[in-house]
């Protein structure tokens, strides 16, 4: 069995993806950033990572695996156990693993695994059809040259009109003042109408960007492989996996008088569907990460009851 493709579906939803008996796959929102050097824009990202250390097993990747594939618990946690099994009898045959839409695993020198993520892949569902865009630069020195040679043009006249007027005799330097003054005036007119042209050429051209970037965004498409029914791109649903059970009760009256105490009390409780011993669980609350659900368990033990326990279940 490939478990891959269910590994790359849970990307798109958790920040962490743990393989029993072999590692964790992380997840890191990266923003969005320019490359100065190509002028590409780049938009926001989920960057995958590789943990070795990360290996027991949370119940995530077996709890969806059974799910999609209709098994048991029991046999999706050996399925994945097989599985690992292969992956790192090939990593000791060719020192590399190639994993497809996350990235390859390869044994270095001193037998440690190196990862290195696949980038055909955006785990980032609100970047959905957004790609890379490279830029045109906007060349500006040849008209700012333009600019310069006219001011130096400008320059020698009065300077070449000075040198005529004194010559003439100082009865002529107030005349020569006021051309003089009136040649000033010219180039500085003249720079201001280059520096307008300049900013009007440069709002044509953002425009001109902008209009592209809007219809790359229009006409791309995003596809993905055996999309998952949960994943709504417009709600953006997130899924609790993590819940803490204050108790299962034989009588559905008292599970929905705990349930509304629990209510009271200030507590997100929740009933779900009677279970297979025909009970009626009542629960504290819903977590999306392992981590807030176990400090908020520790909280329940050390004020209300040490009976409450953690169930991992797609709800």
């Amino acid at each position: 069995m490939k478990i891959e493709q269910y590994i790359s579906q849970l990307l798109y939803r958790h920040q962490c993806v743990i393989v029993p008996g072999f590692g964790a796959f992380l997840t890191e929102i990266h923003s969005a950033h320019l490359h100065e050097n190509t002028n590409s824009f780049y938009p926001p990202k989920k960057v995958i990572s590789f943990s070795s250390q990360l290996k027991n097993n949370d119940g995530l990747l077996a709890n969806h695996i059974a799910l999609m594939e209709k098994l048991s618990y029991n046999n999706a946690v050996t399925m994945i156990e097989s599985e690992v099994i292969i992956w790192k009898s090939i990593l000791e045959v060719n020192h590399k693993f190639s994993m497809k839409n996350i990235g390859d695993l390869t044994l270095n020198s001193e037998k440690s695994l190196v990862f290195t993520p696949s980038e055909s892949v955006n785990y980032l569902t609100s970047s959905f059809g957004l790609n890379s865009y490279v830029s045109p630069l906007i060349k500006r020195e040849a008209l700012q040259n333009l600019v310069e040679e006219k001011i130096e043009i400008e320059e020698d006249k009065e300077v070449v009109a000075l040198n005529s007027t004194i010559n003439k005799g100082r009865s002529y330097l107030k005349y020569a003042a006021v051309f003089v003054v009136s040649l000033t005036g010219a180039g500085i007119f003249g720079y201001q109408m280059m520096q307008n042209k300049v900013q009007q050429e440069t709002l044509l051209v953002e425009t001109t960007v902008q209009k592209e970037v809007q219809n790359k965004i229009q006409e791309a498409t995003f596809l993905i492989e055996n999309p998952l029914p949960s994943v709504s791109l417009a709600l953006k649903e997130e899924k609790y996996s993590y819940h803490i059970v204050a108790g299962a009760f034989r009588n559905q009256e008292n599970a929905q008088k705990a349930f509304l105490d629990l209510l009271s009390n200030g507590y997100k409780a929740r009933r779900i569907a009677p279970n297979k011993h025909g009970l009626f669980p009542v629960l504290y609350g819903s977590y999306p990460n392992k981590a807030e659900a176990q400090k908020a368990l520790a909280e329940i033990h050390q004020t209300v009851s040490q009976e409450a326990w953690l169930l991992v279940k797609e709800l």
